[in-house]
């Protein structure tokens, strides 16, 4: 059963859903591939969503470099191990499409990598924002580039929230 939660943080409100009690999906307001709300089903206070709300607010801090929480990813075999690897992005760093692919043993894979990274049901706590262009510079995002941008600058100590 699907259950939801709205929070506030620096980048807008965060819609976090869960799937039986487990963090399945965290949704920026306009988020490309962002499920229908009916979806999410009714809007609950699960413990899951404490840990998860605890655990951002210590990142928008500054305070949390990893999350620890325990996810439940619907995707394909190829998009979960997308997203694993997206985990291994330390933060404050970057990698391109490219260099995914090829650490997935795939490096011709790129393409099918940003499509993976556009489809992650948990942006922030699974880093896709980290994930740039050949060149460095910014690609898509679902969040939108302005966020992607900020993200990226917050990370590098370039702008710090209160």
């Amino acid at each position: 059963m699907h259950t939801h939660t709205v929070i506030d943080s620096p980048y807008g409100p965060l819609t976090l859903v869960a799937d039986d009690g487990v963090l399945s999906g965290l949704y920026m307001t306009g988020q490309r591939h962002r499920p229908p709300e009916e979806s999410f089903g009714p809007r609950d206070d699960h413990p899951a969503f404490a840990a998860a709300e605890e655990q951002l607010k210590a990142y928008f801090a500054g305070e949390l470099k990893e999350f620890t929480l325990e996810l439940r990813l619907k995707g394909t075999p190829f998009q979960r191990r997308v997203w694993d690897r997206l985990r291994t992005i330390p933060y404050g760093g970057t990698r391109t499409y490219g260099q995914l692919a090829d650490e997935l043993g795939s490096p011709n894979a790129s393409r099918a990598v940003g499509l993976a990274n556009g489809r992650n049901p948990v942006g922030i706590i699974v880093p896709c924002h980290r994930v740039v262009g050949a060149s460095g510079g910014l690609t898509g995002y679902g969040g939108g580039l302005d966020r992607k941008r900020r993200l990226l600058d917050f990370e590098s100590g370039l702008a710090l929230f209160q």
